[in-house]
C-alpha cells in the first residue's frame, strides 16, 4: 500500500498524497462510510510521516470527501445520488439505497400562509397551511433541511403525519402523480448551517418542489437544503432525433 510520492517534485508531498488518495476513494477502495485505519497506522502503512498525511487529509475532509468524528476516527463520505426522473420521498430513497432515515421534528402546524405559500396554492392572503419542517438524516447524519406546507384540506392534522409524509399521503389516497423542482446553488445561511452541521457559507443545494394531484390541484410546496457534499442529483439525457 507504500505509495511511490517524488520528494523531489516542486509538488509538496501533501498534495502529492492527496491526490494519489483522492483516486483511491474515486476507485472505490474505501467503501462509502467505510472507517479508515488509524492515523499512525495509516501513516506507516503509506510511507508517509503523520504531518503529510493529517495535510492530505484535512483538504480531502474540507471538500466533504472524509469526515472525521472526534474520539471515533475518519470515514469516508456517504454520497447520495438521487435521480430526477421519479417522484419520490426522502425515506423512499433512502430505503431504497439500504440506507436508514431518520427524521428531527422543527415545527409541525398549521400557520399562516406566507405570500410564496398562498400563491403557490392560490388561497387567500389570510388562509392557512399545514406546515411540517424537519432535519432529514440519514445514518445519524444531517442530510437535508426541508420545510414542506400543504392546504389544511389535504392535511387537517400535521400531527398525523410520522417519518414519512409521502406514506401518509399514500394512505389517504393523496399521491402525488408529477412535480415541478428548481434547483440551485446557493450558500448556507447560519441557521441552516448550524442544522446541518457545516460552516455558514458553504454551498448547498436549494431545491423548490410543487407537486400536483391528478386533477391539477398543487398538493405540496416544499422547500429543501440538502449539503453538497453527501448529495448528489443525477438526470438522464437522451439526444434529440
Amino acid at each position: 500500500m507504500r505509495l511511490q510520492l517524488n520528494s523531489s517534485s516542486h509538488t509538496p508531498l501533501y498534495l502529492q498524497l492527496e491526490a494519489a488518495l483522492r483516486e483511491r476513494l474515486a476507485s472505490g477502495e474505501w467503501r462509502s462510510g467505510q472507517a479508515l485505519p488509524p492515523e499512525r497506522e495509516l501513516a506507516q502503512q503509506l510511507g508517509v510521516s503523520r504531518i503529510t498525511l493529517r495535510r492530505a487529509l484535512e483538504r480531502l475532509e474540507d471538500e466533504g470527501l472524509l469526515i472525521r468524528r472526534q474520539g471515533s476516527g475518519t470515514y469516508v463520505s456517504q454520497r447520495v445520488e438521487q435521480t430526477l426522473t421519479a417522484l419520490t420521498g426522502f425515506s423512499q430513497d433512502m430505503a431504497a439505497r439500504g440506507l436508514r432515515a431518520s427524521s428531527r421534528w422543527l415545527q409541525r402546524g398549521i400557520f399562516r400562509a406566507t405570500p410564496e405559500e398562498a400563491l403557490a396554492f392560490g388561497l387567500s392572503p389570510t388562509a392557512e397551511v399545514s406546515r411540517l419542517e424537519r432535519l432529514r438524516l440519514t445514518e445519524d447524519e444531517p442530510m437535508a433541511l426541508e420545510l414542506a406546507a400543504l392546504p389544511v384540506r389535504y392535511l387537517p392534522d400535521p400531527q398525523a403525519v410520522g417519518d414519512s409524509l409521502y406514506a401518509y399521503l399514500d394512505l389517504h389516497g393523496l399521491r402525488p402523480v408529477r412535480a415541478l423542482q428548481r434547483l440551485r446553488a446557493v450558500a448556507a445561511l447560519p441557521r441552516v448551517a448550524e442544522l446541518l452541521a457545516i460552516r455558514p457559507g458553504d454551498p448547498v443545494l436549494y431545491i423548490e418542489r410543487l407537486s400536483y394531484l391528478p386533477d391539477g390541484s398543487v398538493l405540496e410546496f416544499t422547500r429543501s437544503h440538502y449539503r453538497g457534499d453527501r448529495y448528489d442529483f443525477v438526470a438522464e439525457l437522451k439526444g434529440g432525433k
